[in-house]
């Protein structure tokens, strides 16, 4: 698969975002990962390529990714970024939808998985 599809990778856990990002490069997706959410809206707000998808650990360091994602989706440059929300928490995906995201995956969880939803959703933000 040849794609040029930007993806924002936020988790506070450096060895989640290695891997998810060298897995997602093999896919042919140009990765830019972030350790806080507010690094990564930083970089929303000046960078001129928007990301197709953003990919959101729900609890990084003094931050609450649901919190961000609301952010992402009051802005009008930005509402209609999906954003997958991740976490350990497996019972608070109804919360991480109620913020704004589109989907969650629990973790652990399989690289194919992100993946698979990563492509799903690059494709449908066309």
């Amino acid at each position: 698969m040849s794609t040029s599809k930007k993806i924002y990778v936020v988790d506070d856990s450096p060895a989640i975002l290695d891997s998810v990002k060298l897995m997602l490069n093999m896919e042919g997706y140009d990765v830019d990962n972030y350790e806080k959410g507010s690094e990564m809206f930083n970089s929303l707000q000046t960078s001129s390529t928007k990301p197709d998808v953003i990919l959101m650990d729900m609890w990084l360091s003094g931050e609450d990714g649901r919190d961000i994602c609301k952010m992402i989706k009051a802005h009008q440059d930005f509402k209609n970024i999906p954003v997958v929300i991740m976490s350990a928490s497996r019972g608070l995906g109804d919360s991480a939808i109620e913020s704004g995201a589109i989907d969650f995956i629990p973790k652990p969880f399989d690289l194919g998985e992100i993946v698979e939803k990563i492509r799903y959703y690059s494709s449908s933000s066309e």
